[in-house]
């Protein structure tokens, strides 16, 4: 399967998106954002992590703007899967093909820790994980601090449409991290529920090398190799 990473001006986890793939038995290749078109056999997208264009004006909102985001959209209307990671997150929701926003973070401050969550969502890109497992994974951002209006908010919860919930909440049910309403750190969409965007970086939890491997079955589901995993898999990690 051939996965395709897009590079913006200031992306910084494509290599790391790369390896993921690679890792995961993917074909990978980065493909800049002034491109009109994606490579003919392109089987699956990332948008990685980041500060595209120095997060000038909003994060995100530039990029979403490319040229190659043209592109995107097509091959996500037609069902084929897009991953957005942190900036790619913030990407998809500025060119609205994710619905909500992603703030400055609730503190005001740039987090960068590992963080637990909970897997709650419906999607072919979670099929690597079992019905209420958890996972450990990394988070690296200053804006997020995922918000939605209610109603937005409600047909998220009501269609399984939120893929991946913080476990540390405040008492008013957001995330501690960052503030994220309902503890939301990562959401469905697409008209296949193809399209995944989420803070927290999976690529960084793909090896045992990096310190775990939570974010492995996310990858084999994106170039279409994974299988659901026993309950019991990683189960010090996954269901902490």
């Amino acid at each position: 399967m051939a996965v395709t990473v897009i590079t913006f001006p200031g992306s910084n986890c494509d290599r790391d998106c790369v390896a993921g793939v690679e890792s995961a038995g993917g074909v990978a290749r980065r493909v800049f954002h002034k491109e009109h078109e994606l490579p003919a056999d392109t089987d699956a997208i990332i948008l990685p992590g980041g500060f595209s264009f120095g997060d000038y004006l909003r994060c995100g909102a530039m990029a979403a703007r490319s040229h190659i985001m043209g592109a995107v959209r097509r091959f996500a209307d037609a069902g084929g899967p897009v991953l957005g990671i942190c900036n790619g997150f913030q990407i998809l929701c500025e060119a609205q093909m994710l619905p909500g926003a992603l703030l400055r973070n609730a503190e005001g401050r740039f987090v960068c820790e590992e963080v637990e969550l909970d897997i709650v969502g419906d999607s072919p890109l979670l099929v690597g994980y079992q019905p209420g497992d958890g996972m450990v994974v990394p988070v690296a951002h200053g804006e997020g601090n995922y918000t939605a209006d209610d109603d937005t908010l409600a047909m998220l919860e009501r269609e399984r449409r939120v893929a991946f919930r913080y476990r540390d909440l405040d008492a008013s049910g957001n995330a501690k991290v960052n503030g994220a309403r309902r503890g939301i750190a990562g959401i469905i969409g697409g008209p296949k529920r193809n399209i995944l965007g989420m803070m927290p970086h999976p690529e960084r939890r793909a090896s045992t090398m990096l310190g775990g491997d939570d974010g492995l079955p996310l990858l084999l589901a994106l170039v279409g190799a994974a299988s659901p995993l026993p309950s019991t898999s990683n189960s010090s990690k996954r269901s902490a």
